[in-house]
């Protein structure tokens, strides 16, 4: 007998439902979530098959290799190093059971099927799906555009420093100078948790 929300008991097929956050401590993707660094799910399909755990530092993916198999394969993609693109949501026709949700992480693309009497949650997911892609693009550009920033003041202070016997201090001022405002810059525009931005649009 499982000890997490079993599919049959859920009437799941391989088209996802959209589990309440009531029964997040019942599904297993919130075995691998990080709770000890502040991990937290905001938003979870679960399937016969496969579970999309949508928390505020990754997507847990375990993915099913049928419904019937206990196997799983994990799966976890961080948003600051896999960017999300391609953002759609395909809403459903008159007979149509289901709605999807589309998406590329990195180089794995996602097509999710959720029954839908959840669309009105997938909306919500949609738009916090493509604000974190429009943070992390802006952000990019942002960094790029700070370090030719940095290139261009680094070449313009070492062609008017003036070579002396104290050149090692000078050299090991810039260098710890140039150091802390990357490490600052980076700091400033690599975000990893996107908490605040699935709090502002996760509501149903």
């Amino acid at each position: 007998m499982f000890g997490k929300l079993a599919a049959d008991v859920l009437g799941l097929s391989d088209v996802g439902v959209v589990v309440k956050p009531s029964d997040y401590d019942k599904v297993d993707s919130d075995d691998y979530v990080m709770h000890e660094d502040n991990e937290k799910i905001y938003f979870l399909i679960k399937s016969k098959s496969d579970e999309y755990c949508f928390t505020n530092l990754a997507l847990i993916h375990l993915d099913g290799t049928s419904a019937t198999s206990k196997k799983r394969t994990l799966r976890r993609f961080s948003y600051h190093t896999h960017k999300i693109t391609d953002v759609s949501l395909e809403t459903a026709g008159t007979v149509d059971l289901d709605v999807e949700i589309k998406f590329t992480m990195g180089a794995e693309r996602y097509s999710i099927d959720v029954n839908k009497k959840h669309l009105e949650a997938l909306k919500d997911l949609y738009k916090a799906l493509i604000k974190i892609s429009s943070m992390t693009h802006e952000n990019e550009v942002a960094l790029q555009h700070a370090q030719e920033s940095l290139h261009v003041a680094q070449s313009t202070i070492s062609s008017a420093m003036k070579l002396s016997a104290d050149i090692a201090t000078q050299f090991q001022t810039l260098n710890q100078y140039t150091f802390d405002w990357l490490k600052d810059t980076h700091e400033k525009y690599v975000v990893k948790d996107f908490g605040k931005v699935f709090e502002k649009y996760i509501h149903n």
